[in-house]
């Protein structure tokens, strides 16, 4: 079953135009000055087959088709974007001059490998939940690449689940140190509701049932109870929800957040239904690529002469049996 963003629309949707810009510098990093492989194959229209060679959900199809529009190659997609397959498949034909098609083929290959290995991690993770009867949300963190946040956020979207805050602007996230800063929790918490407004919602990170009660008195949104046990996680959710309301209309509106150290492994055992959301880095980071590799078949004017030669020798043939 699709769930989260892909079951409302097209995930490419919420791309910014900046990300056309980030290809852009990608490509230039890559060959910032001569291009001396290019050189060696020339221009000739060639084609070359996108093939999908271990297990995975095929993610970054925007970015893969930028790079090359960029180069003045064009994409056919045979997988869709979030579909899964198996080993090998051929997921895609990308067409154009063979030296442009080389100039994007790293770069392509790269962004689609990681964005595809962490939707696929994703998906498996958010599956794994579901069977273990968990109903609400999977997210993933702000530990992500810097430079490479919005490919990672994109690929935690193909794959279902919810991708966290953006960054820092996004949500406000008091932890340990700020809240030394601050003084309290009480403070940091009213400090960040005073600056950010009602339009900008207050986490609270809490090692504690004590620090939590405390965190949603001040007015935080968001209690994430970091690094618990799984029976610890349990007690203080049902001990949080009992004191201050279960839904609308309850005394305080707020959502119960777990997190630290969360993997396949251990994640079932955290399930329980007065938790909102589970996050986890391990979705995203230190994940296993999808493979590609990115094979030319062939240029293309070389076939359209044996098509045309295979033609005429056809046409040749028929004319003498009418003869």
């Amino acid at each position: 079953m699709v769930e989260g963003a892909p079951a409302h629309g097209n995930v490419a949707h919420l791309l910014p135009q900046s990300y056309k810009r980030m290809i852009s510098e990608w490509l230039e990093e890559d060959t910032p000055s001569f291009d001396y492989g290019g050189f060696v194959v020339g221009e000739e229209i060639s084609e070359a087959k996108l093939l999908g060679k271990s297990e995975g959900i095929v993610a970054g199809v925007p970015f893969f088709n930028e790079v090359f529009r960029q180069l003045d190659c064009t994409v056919q997609w045979h997988v869709k974007e979030g579909q899964s397959f198996q080993p090998i498949t051929h997921c895609a034909t990308v067409r154009g001059p063979v030296r442009n098609i080389l100039l994007g083929e790293r770069v392509a290959l790269n962004i689609l490998a990681r964005c595809s290995g962490i939707a696929t991690k994703s998906a498996r993770l958010l599956s794994l939940l579901r069977k273990a009867g968990y109903k609400n949300t999977l997210a993933g963190t702000r530990k992500t690449t810097p430079g490479f946040r919005l490919v990672e956020k994109y690929g935690m979207l193909v794959g279902g689940v919810d991708p966290h805050r953006q960054d820092l602007s996004a949500m406000t996230m008091l932890k340990d140190n700020h809240v030394v800063a601050a003084g309290s929790i009480t403070n940091a918490v009213r400090a960040a509701k005073a600056a950010g407004g009602f339009a900008i919602k207050v986490e609270v990170e809490c090692q504690s049932f004590e620090e939590a009660d405390e965190a949603i008195t001040a007015g935080a949104d968001v209690v994430m109870l970091d690094n618990f046990s799984p029976d610890g996680v349990k007690t203080a959710a049902a001990q949080l929800k009992d004191k201050w309301g279960r839904g609308a209309g309850d005394r305080k509106t707020f959502l119960v957040e777990v997190s630290g150290g969360l993997t396949e492994d251990n994640v079932a055992a955290y399930v329980c239904e007065d938790v909102d959301i589970v996050s986890t880095s391990s979705i995203h980071q230190g994940v296993k690529h999808v493979d590609f590799s990115l094979k030319i078949v062939g240029d293309l004017k070389s076939k359209a002469k044996k098509s045309a030669a295979s033609i005429e020798a056809l046409c040749d043939a028929l004319s003498e049996e009418l003869q």
